[in-house]
């Protein structure tokens, strides 16, 4: 794979993430660059992460999650975007918000983001190519993205004021419905005989 293809897919497979960490950033209060990193260095090594797990699933279970990918995607966003909702409906004193930097809500986040680079890790089993360029470059690209996504939906943030949380929630269950739509709309290859 050429180093334009690689960039290319580093982008396409980076979008949400990015899309991800900006409304994280919504959700921040108090701004510090390790916050930023925290959510950065999660969405960039999941996206890095998840393509060797697929190369090293190969083709013998591929069945097994690419008929079903695009729903626990859809399932993971649009339960976290649901949850952020609900929550910002919420009295002002109810204690429970959605934070964008707990650890276990980091990692369904950036599991959610990452499927479709499990996708293209099979893919890269099926093509018998080089996995360490692509690998490389998805992580450090999604890193950078989610890195500039944070601090961006933070200064956004200041402009939707009390609903920050629904604007992010609306954005995880938007990129969790485009992800199912996409793969529900795809015309199924036909391989003759």
């Amino acid at each position: 794979m050429d180093a334009a293809t690689t960039v290319l897919l580093s982008l396409g497979l980076a979008a949400d993430a990015f899309a991800v960490a900006v409304s994280s950033g919504l959700a921040i209060k108090h701004m510090k660059v390790n916050k930023a990193l925290k959510i950065a260095l999660f969405f960039g090594g999941f996206q890095a992460l998840m393509p060797v797990i697929g190369w090293l699933i190969g083709l013998s279970f591929s069945f097994l999650i690419t008929p079903i990918d695009h729903w626990i995607a859809f399932g993971l966003l649009s339960f976290i975007g649901g949850r952020m909702i609900y929550e910002s409906l919420q009295s002002e004193e109810c204690e429970k918000k959605f934070n964008p930097l707990d650890t276990g809500t980091l990692i369904t986040l950036s599991v959610a983001t990452s499927i479709d680079a499990l996708a293209v890790g099979l893919g890269f089993a099926v093509l018998k190519d080089s996995i360490a360029p692509a690998v490389t470059a998805i992580g450090f690209i999604t890193f950078f993205l989610a890195f500039a996504g944070v601090f961006i939906g933070h200064k956004c943030g200041n402009l939707f004021a009390n609903k920050i949380e629904i604007v992010g929630g609306a954005i995880l269950i938007f990129i969790g419905s485009r992800i199912l739509f996409m793969h529900l709309t795809e015309v199924p290859l036909v391989i003759g005989n």
